[in-house]
């Protein structure tokens, strides 16, 4: 496939970009919806509820199901339906009612246009990767300061911790304060880098898909912290350890803050 259209002229295309413009040309196809104020919504809502409903799923079977609670960091712990909820209603009403109009004010000062290129993929994975490693960086020292200074933690980031035991549609039950600074740090990033609306849009599937996991409650043999050597990557452990103790594991994420700052705790220290 060559990287042009129609209406353009004829743009050579490297091989890396050749991969991922099929994928490219297709969302384009919906170019419409995507450029829409209500995209940002839809996506981050049908995002956030698909990555949270196979642990919903299997935190109900699991009262079939015993073999599933092996996989459990809390074995005897199953949300309840008035825990649920609120989790759920609260997202729902917190984009409808937040998002959505700071969306709108965005899409009508600037409107995007999508370039008619696929990003090359080695630019598409470095970038996610600088994404991921600022984001945690400025995670790292909001929750710190959120933590360590009593009033920041009480008006802002206590709501979080209102869950003794996390649960994945438990990620997004926050403070709208906390809410639109990690949708701030988000956004910054991907501009600061001028990634490509491919890139940006495949750094926000896989930061919520993260920070749902991290939430999860369920430590399976392919959680993403067992696939990165070196104990490089906290993962679901490292931050429920965070929800159990609350004075350690800080960074969401990766774990070189945590050690420099001599605020990790590894899954070995029984928990409060």
């Amino acid at each position: 496939m060559s990287c042009q259209n129609s209406s353009d002229p004829q743009v050579l295309c490297s091989s890396e970009q050749l991969f991922l413009q099929p994928l490219w040309d297709h969302l384009r196809s919906w170019e419409a919806l995507i450029q829409s104020p209500f995209f940002p919504v839809i996506f981050s809502i049908t995002t956030y509820v698909a990555f949270c409903l196979p642990f919903v799923v299997l935190d109900i079977l699991c009262s079939w199901v015993p073999a599933l609670r092996r996989y459990k960091i809390h074995p005897d712990f199953s949300p309840s339906a008035r825990q649920l909820l609120p989790c759920l209603g609260q997202t729902l009403y917190q984009h409808v009612m937040f998002v959505f109009p700071v969306t709108l004010l965005h899409w009508a000062s600037r409107p995007a246009l999508l370039p008619h290129e696929a990003p090359e993929l080695l630019l598409l994975l470095h970038h996610i990767l600088f994404c991921l490693l600022l984001f945690d960086t400025e995670f790292f020292v909001w929750h710190l300061l959120h933590h360590k200074v009593p009033w920041l933690y009480r008006t802002f980031h206590k709501v979080h911790h209102q869950n003794p035991s996390s649960f994945a549609l438990a990620t997004q039950y926050m403070s709208i304060w906390e809410l639109f600074s990690l949708g701030f740090f988000d956004m910054m990033n991907v501009t600061l880098l001028g990634c490509h609306p491919l890139t940006s849009l495949t750094f926000h599937v896989v930061n919520i898909w993260l920070s749902v996991e991290d939430h999860s409650g369920y430590n399976f043999p392919w959680s993403t912290h067992r696939l990165v050597p070196f104990g490089w990557y906290g993962g679901v452990v490292h931050h429920d350890l965070h929800h159990s103790h609350f004075n350690c594991n800080f960074a969401p994420y990766f774990t070189h803050w945590d050690k420099i700052l001599g605020t990790l705790r590894t899954a070995s220290v029984p928990a409060r």
